[in-house]
């Protein structure tokens, strides 16, 4: 599954998939969503709309 399509995704699969790949493969958001295309704003306000905040110093939604 891609990134891609953020903005249909079931926000707590969004979510794993995410920091799954903040964890493993990127260094942090900036470059995720560089990769992949998207937009960084859309994308964090989707997840704060289900409660969720990225933490620079994690790297990682909480």
């Amino acid at each position: 599954m891609s990134l891609e399509n953020f903005e249909t995704m079931d926000t707590f699969i969004l979510l794993s998939m995410v920091n799954m790949k903040l964890r493993d493969e990127f260094g942090d958001l900036d470059s995720l969503v560089k990769f992949y295309d998207i937009d960084k704003t859309k994308l964090i306000d989707k997840l704060a709309n289900a409660g969720f905040e990225y933490l620079t110093e994690a790297k990682q939604f909480r």
